[in-house]
């Protein structure tokens, strides 16, 4: 199985972080982060992304 980042939008506070660490994987909708494309960067850095996260809004999931 594979794994993919999600947003979870209660505790995403819009700082843009993981829009500047992964722009081919999140983008800002709004003041909320969405996944754009869970394959638009190598697993390090949108675990990166995940570990700049200030509030721990993105997690892995299994597809």
């Amino acid at each position: 199985m594979a794994k993919v980042p999600v947003v979870d939008p209660d505790l995403c506070t819009g700082c843009g972080i993981c829009s500047e660490t992964c722009p081919d994987v999140f983008s800002l909708e709004g003041d909320i982060a969405v996944v754009t494309d869970p394959n638009g960067a190598s697993e390090e850095e949108i675990q990166e992304a995940i570990d700049n996260c200030p509030v721990e809004a993105i997690s892995w999931e299994e597809e």
